[in-house]
C-alpha cells in the first residue's frame, strides 16, 4: 500500500485530493495520509476554486494528518512519495527536498521556475536515486493522445498546421496572489501557456526559432496574453494564450486545431471532431477519462512496479519545455525572432 503525502491545497491540490479520494474508493493500493499547507484554514477542508471546478467538496478532512511543514511531515509520516502543488518558484528546493529525505516526487507543471532549476532537479533524481515526474498532463488527456497517435500512424499524412489556444479568467484566487507575481509563476506564459508549449514540444520537438509577442496587462504580473509562432520545417504553428477573459459566460477553454494532408481535427468547446477530407466528420470513440487521474495513477503504478515513470514524460523533455518558454520570454521582450 503506497502511502502518499500531498504538499499544498490550492486550486491543483483541491483537484489531486479528489483524485486520491477517488483511487481509495476505487480499492487502488493507495492512501492518502497526510495533507501539507502553510494556510491553516485549509486544516477544516477549505478547498480553493479556480477557473475549473475540479475539488470534490464531500471530502472527510478528519482522516488526514495535517501539517505546515514538509519536512516535519515527512519526518513524521511513513511515506512512499509526495504529490507537490505549490508555487512554481518553489518545485525545484522542494522536489529536492523530498527527494533528499528518500522520497520519490510527483511535481506539478511547469517543472520549475526556470530550466537551471529543472537541472538541478534532474541532478537530485540521479543522486538520491527517486523516481520523479512533472505533471505535465496534456500528455496524458485522450484527446492530445488522440493527435499523438494520429501522428504515430500517419493515417492523415503529413502535418501542415497547427494551432492552439488556452484561456480564461484571471487567476485571483491563488495563495497571497502568487500566480500574478512573475518572479514566484512566471505569468500567463510559465503558468497556463507551458501546457501548449509542451504540446508542441511533446508531439514536434524542439522549433528551430521563436517569434513571440506580449503584453503585460496586471503590473509585476509577467505577460499575461502571449501569441507565438514557432518555426519548424514545412508546418505553420502557432500557440496563444490569455487569461484576462473576465466574464462568467466563457469560464476557461483549451482548442486546438491540427490540420493533415488527409484531414484535420479539432478540439473545441469541449468537444472533439475529426474532419477526414471528402468524408463525413465524427466525434471519435476517445476514453472520457480526466487526464489527471491517468496522470497520478501513472505515477503511481510506476512506483509499485518499481519502473521509472519517465517514459511518459521524460525529464529531459519537461526541462526543454521550459527552455523553450524561456526562448518566447526573451522574444517578446527583445521584440524579435530567437533562435534555440
Amino acid at each position: 500500500m503506497l502511502k502518499v503525502g500531498l504538499v499544498g491545497l490550492g486550486f491543483m491540490g483541491s483537484s489531486h485530493l479528489g483524485i486520491y479520494k477517488r483511487l481509495m474508493d476505487e480499492g487502488y493500493p493507495l492512501e492518502l495520509v497526510a495533507i501539507c499547507d502553510v494556510d491553516e484554514k485549509k486544516r477544516t477542508g477549505e478547498l480553493t476554486q479556480g477557473n475549473i471546478d475540479v475539488s470534490d467538496k464531500s471530502i472527510d478532512f478528519s482522516q488526514f494528518n495535517f501539517y505546515t511543514d514538509m519536512e516535519e511531515m515527512i519526518d513524521k509520516e511513513n511515506l512512499d512519495y509526495v504529490d507537490l502543488c505549490l508555487p512554481t518558484y518553489l518545485h525545484a528546493p522542494y522536489s529536492i527536498k523530498a527527494m533528499e529525505k528518500g522520497l520519490h516526487v510527483f511535481c506539478e507543471k511547469p517543472m520549475a521556475i526556470s530550466s537551471a532549476a529543472c537541472q538541478e532537479m534532474i541532478d537530485a533524481k540521479t543522486k538520491y536515486d527517486r523516481y520523479l515526474m512533472i505533471g505535465q498532463t496534456l500528455r496524458f488527456f485522450p484527446s492530445y493522445r488522440y493527435i499523438k497517435d494520429t501522428l504515430d500512424s500517419g493515417r492523415y499524412g503529413k502535418l501542415n498546421e497547427v494551432a492552439l489556444f488556452r484561456g480564461g479568467t484571471t487567476p485571483l484566487w491563488s495563495w497571497d496572489n502568487w500566480l500574478l507575481d512573475n518572479a514566484r509563476s512566471g505569468g500567463c506564459l510559465l503558468d497556463q501557456h507551458i501546457h501548449d508549449v509542451d504540446t508542441i514540444n511533446w508531439l514536434l520537438g524542439t522549433p528551430k526559432s521563436v517569434n513571440s509577442i506580449g503584453k503585460v496587462y496586471f503590473e509585476g504580473s509577467g505577460y499575461d496574453m502571449v501569441s507565438t509562432n514557432y518555426e519548424f520545417d514545412d508546418v505553420v504553428v502557432n500557440a496563444q494564450d490569455n487569461w484576462t477573459i473576465n466574464n462568467n459566460d466563457f469560464g476557461f477553454e483549451m482548442r486546438f486545431r491540427f490540420s493533415f494532408q488527409e484531414g484535420t481535427i479539432i478540439l473545441e468547446k469541449g468537444k472533439l471532431v475529426d474532419y477526414p477530407n471528402n468524408e463525413d466528420s465524427f466525434e471519435p470513440d476517445i476514453d472520457s477519462e480526466s487526464g489527471y487521474y491517468i496522470e497520478i495513477k501513472h505515477f503511481a503504478q510506476s512506483i509499485i512496479d518499481g519502473k521509472d515513470p519517465q517514459e511518459a514524460a521524460p525529464l529531459a523533455s519537461t526541462m526543454e519545455t521550459i527552455r523553450i518558454a524561456e526562448a518566447e520570454v526573451a522574444s517578446a521582450d527583445q521584440k524579435k525572432t530567437v533562435t534555440l
